[in-house]
This record gives structure tokens, C-alpha cells and sequence, in this order.
């Protein structure tokens, strides 16, 4: 049955006339993945057909308040993984976020975690880097999804393994990124704290 939708994911792009870009490892079960750039609803879908074409299952974290009814069933079937900051005992902090995404992967032990670090679809010269300690601290690698609207290409470009060099690995990323055609350009930018290396 996953193997028809598969198909279908991946019928449905060539009839748009996108390419699928596959450099996701067949024996990779853990990853955060970033998904970028992010300007236009139709991001999520071109992503999601590549995504769903690779067989690659992935999750997304919300507020574990959602998952109860009414909108919980809808949720899970996107893949939404509930989360609760709160503290265990009274009195204590709550827990950061990079903390509780970390913890997760504790306890699945197959999770392709996505997030779209620009966090809206307004131009965002700093992205939200949470991403990165999250894989460090968990031990995965970073999978880099993309949608290229010149080139009409979508899916994974690139695996990173984050060697604990942040500037270093973060230039790395940005310089993937740089050369990817958001729908709408003059609403994408890379994070500028952090240019490529030549």
C-alpha cells in the first residue's frame, strides 16, 4: 500500500514537471530536516510529494494540546509528534525546547524530525538554529529538503553530520541553501550571520 502512494507522490510531480532530488540514505532512521526556502504555501506541497516519493515518513513537533479531539486524529495522520515544556515536579524550569525536541529521539527510534527554521514566509536574514543543537545533542545528521522553482527540483540535496564546529557547519548549510530558487526570491535569504565559504 505505502509503495502505490509512493508511486503516485512521484507521478504526480512529473506530471507538474518537477524532478525529484534523492541523495537520502536508504538505512537513515533518525534526522532533523530542514525543509527551505519557505515563501509559499506551495512549498509544503512540492516538499510533501517529494518527501512522500522517497519514502521518507516524516514528523512534526506541536503543542501536545492539539492532539486532544477535535483536532488530534487530523494531527497525528500529518505526522504531529504532541510536546509539554512543562516541568515534571513543581518549582522546577521548564524545559527548553532543543531539550524536549532532543528527548524525542530517545524515544523513537525512527524519527525524521522536519522544521522550516525560517519560521515564516516573510523574509528572515536569522533563522532559528535550534535545529542544530537538536542534532548534535541527539546524534543525527541534518537533512537538507529544498524546492527549487527555477530548476523545478525537489526533495533531499544534502546530509550533514554536525561535527560540533558550529560556524563551520552552518556556513555549510547556508552555502546549500544560497544557491536554491525560492517561488518568490526577494522573500528568501539565508542567514546572513553565517555566509558560505569559498
Amino acid at each position: 500500500m505505502f509503495l502505490v502512494f509512493e508511486k503516485l507522490a512521484e507521478q504526480s510531480l512529473k506530471m507538474l514537471g518537477w524532478e525529484i532530488d534523492n541523495h537520502w540514505p536508504l538505512d537513515l532512521e533518525q534526522c532533523v530536516m530542514i525543509a527551505a526556502p519557505h515563501t509559499s504555501n506551495w512549498d509544503a506541497l512540492y516538499a510533501r510529494l517529494a518527501l512522500k516519493a522517497l519514502g521518507v515518513n516524516v514528523r512534526l513537533t506541536i503543542k501536545d494540546s492539539y492532539m486532544k479531539l477535535p483536532f488530534g486524529p487530523f494531527v497525528r495522520a500529518m505526522g504531529g509528534i504532541g510536546i509539554n515544556r512543562a516541568p515534571k515536579k513543581p518549582g522546577e524550569p521548564y524545559l527548553s525546547m532543543v531539550q524536549v525536541m532532543t528527548d524525542l529521539f530517545k524515544t523513537h527510534p525512527k524519527l525524521v524530525m522536519i522544521v522550516t527554521p525560517e519560521a515564516t514566509r516573510a523574509k528572515q536574514e536569522q533563522w532559528k538554529t535550534g535545529f542544530y543543537h537538536v542534532a548534535l545533542a541527539a546524534g543525527v545528521p541534518i537533512a537538507l529538503a529544498y524546492m527549487d522553482y527555477v530548476q523545478k527540483k525537489t526533495g533531499v540535496g544534502k546530509i550533514i553530520y554536525p561535527t560540533g564546529n558550529y560556524e563551520q557547519d552552518m556556513a555549510e548549510i547556508m552555502g546549500f541553501y544560497a544557491k536554491i530558487n525560492a517561488k518568490f526570491p526577494e522573500k528568501f535569504s539565508i542567514d546572513t550571520r553565517y555566509p558560505p565559504q569559498d
